[in-house]
């Protein structure tokens, strides 16, 4: 099997990492290709892109770096392209990850989300996405579960 996994933020290299070491337990000959940190690499990703150049936080820094981000998106659809994983897993990082599960969606690609963003919190019009976009939803809380079958997701 092969898989193609997104984090954007040191927390999401750390549960990247620990998922990684699971499907490598599951599934030894996993191929893994990852936009994540040295954790995920560690458990033997191959890292495509490192989160030290990925994490923009706000709303100045992130028009500061719009061309990045863009350039960001081609290059992370050229990567999943030429590695044709079973499955890309989207970890947390929603202002990314959601705008790529579209395109992965479009694709054809299976499509998981491990660690959801806090749709629940704040921006809830955003499970909308994840229900349209998603194959499958990985919760850690135990709410979570509830919240996003309400909305028809596949958790």
């Amino acid at each position: 099997m092969k898989y193609f996994i997104i984090a954007g933020e040191a927390s999401g290299d750390l549960h990247g990492s620990h998922l990684i070491k699971e499907i490598k337990l599951l599934k030894p000959n996993s191929e893994i290709q990852a936009w994540g940190g040295d954790l995920m690499q560690e458990q033997g990703a191959e890292i495509k892109k490192h989160i030290k150049q990925l994490a923009f936080m706000g709303f100045v820094e992130v028009l500061q770096n719009i061309r990045t981000i863009q350039k960001n998106f081609k290059l992370c659809k050229k990567q999943i392209k030429k590695f044709n994983p079973h499955t890309v897993i989207f970890i947390d990082y929603p202002g990314f990850n959601l705008r790529m599960a579209k395109w992965v969606k479009k694709q054809g690609y299976k499509s998981v989300y491990f660690i959801s963003p806090n749709v629940w919190a704040w921006k809830a019009s955003r499970v909308y996405k994840i229900r349209d976009y998603i194959d499958q939803m990985i919760v850690i809380l135990p709410f979570e579960k509830d919240f996003y079958k309400k909305y028809g997701v596949e958790v």
